[in-house]
């Protein structure tokens, strides 16, 4: 306890992270306060959007911090820009130009922000449009009827101008701030529904007596156990020995280094998770349809507890997860800098053997990360069959968690670094924190 006093202390006494972090807070309770501001033209007495709660929209909500249920001028939240950005990757990995476009250095970089914020804009507005054309056959009630005929076009303005603000946000927390803006948003957002499931969990099994009571401490503690495999997850690297050969620089001769390349375990991050769950999400569109059959695809897929559910979305997230690695990792790349760096794999002959040896090792190691990736995907509807409450479900894996895990991690080695600079105590006794950014831009 002394150590962690001490440890917050030489936090606050580091100058320049004590304002990242000032601003970090302020630009989240600015992000808070606008997510409660409902939009003009609705009577937020008479509003009632819990169908927003489930299946897809509640995963939207969840992202947004509750905004999408609200209503607020914020309801479309960062996901706009999460999709573009999304889209933007897939362009730089797929279409030469776009390639070309990125490796033109900081000037490349600033266009394809550039076009992300455009793309954004479009996506927001058609979402904005969804989200009128939801409410009006929702909670038709809630609208005002004096303000109906400016409804549509101001709605899809504000939210439109609600989106960029939170993507300002996000640009700002991540220059001024302390993290990634645009993930701490989304963190702060999921978090911000942590404790109204908490004590709904809670007041669920006082129903149930003493033994719910029993029931609800070992759920927590499981949750523990989960978070703490997922860090094991997101931490987790295959070391590969790399020795670099002796080097003459003038009249020195310079002995070999011996490091090591880091590969990760999840090098796909918590992309697989959002792949599949769009894809599952498209079945849903039966449910429009006068067809039988159409409902009864609809109601598995909407279901996260159906077994059917559960073993294809596991499967797609294995697929998926072994599909982005492919297009995210290069090992010929990584053979040819080791080549020109004089570095090589003990044991393996420079060049293409290099490249294949990597790409044996990196299969290897995305197997059981897929299906360990694939297990925290399910794991919601594993908890919700198991009597939790729908909404402390979602905290048990899925996308949440992951985000969470990862954003903690990262925004702590952060904190370490800049403690590690001034000559303090890291954060850990044990060793240094990785998040998902140290082990994914490890240089050779």
């Amino acid at each position: 306890m002394k150590k962690f006093v001490q440890t917050l202390r030489n936090i606050w006494s580091i100058e320049e992270l004590r304002s990242k972090i000032i601003v970090t807070l302020l630009l989240v309770l600015v992000y808070r306060v606008g997510s409660i501001v409902v939009l003009p033209g609705i009577d937020p007495n008479k509003l009632d959007l819990s169908s927003a709660k489930e299946g897809l929209l509640g995963l939207f909500d969840t992202f947004a911090g509750g905004s999408f249920s609200n209503a607020s001028i914020l309801a479309l939240g960062i996901m706009p820009y999460i999709s573009a950005s999304i889209f933007m990757q897939l362009m730089t990995i797929l279409v030469p130009q776009m390639q070309k476009l990125q490796k033109e250095g900081d000037s490349g970089r600033k266009k394809i922000n550039q076009l992300t914020r455009y793309l954004t804009a479009g996506v927001t507005f058609l979402q904005g449009g969804a989200y009128v054309a939801y409410l009006q056959g929702v909670n038709r009630d809630a609208l005002i009827e004096s303000y109906a005929p400016y409804f549509w076009v101001s709605t899809v303005i504000t939210l439109t101008a609600g989106t960029l603000f939170v993507m300002w946000l996000g640009e700002k927390i991540q220059d001024k701030g302390l993290g990634n803006g645009t993930s701490i948003i989304i963190m702060v957002g999921i978090l911000a529904r942590l404790p109204q499931s908490f004590l709904g969990e809670f007041a669920a099994k006082q129903t149930r007596g003493g033994g719910g009571l029993l029931l609800f401490l070992i759920e927590n503690a499981l949750l523990i156990a989960i978070i703490l495999g997922l860090i094991l997850l997101v931490q987790g690297v295959r070391k590969i020995p790399i020795n670099y050969a002796k080097q003459i620089i003038g009249n020195r001769q310079f002995t070999g280094a011996r490091q090591f390349l880091p590969l990760k375990v999840n090098a796909s991050g918590v992309m697989p998770i959002i792949f599949a769950q769009a894809i599952m999400f498209l079945p849903t569109l039966f449910s429009f349809t006068s067809f039988e059959t159409g409902q009864g695809i609809a109601r598995i897929f909407n279901d996260p507890s159906n077994g059917w559910y559960m073993l294809i979305y596991a499967v797609m997230v294995i697929a998926f997860t072994f599909l982005y690695t492919a297009l995210i990792f290069n090992p010929k790349q990584m053979s040819d800098s080791l080549k020109q760096s004089n570095g090589f794999i003990p044991g393996v002959k420079p060049g293409q053997p290099t490249a294949d040896y990597i790409g044996q090792v990196m299969d290897r190691i995305t197997l059981p990360g897929a299906i360990f990736l694939a297990i925290v995907g399910i794991l919601p509807g594993i908890a919700q069959q198991l009597k939790v409450t729908q909404s402390y479900a979602s905290f048990f894996g899925g996308t949440s968690l992951l985000i969470m895990v990862g954003v903690v991690l990262d925004t702590l080695q952060q904190i370490e670094t800049h403690l590690l600079m001034r000559q303090y105590d890291g954060l850990m006794s044990s060793g240094r924190i990785q998040g998902r950014q140290a082990a994914a831009t490890a240089s050779l």
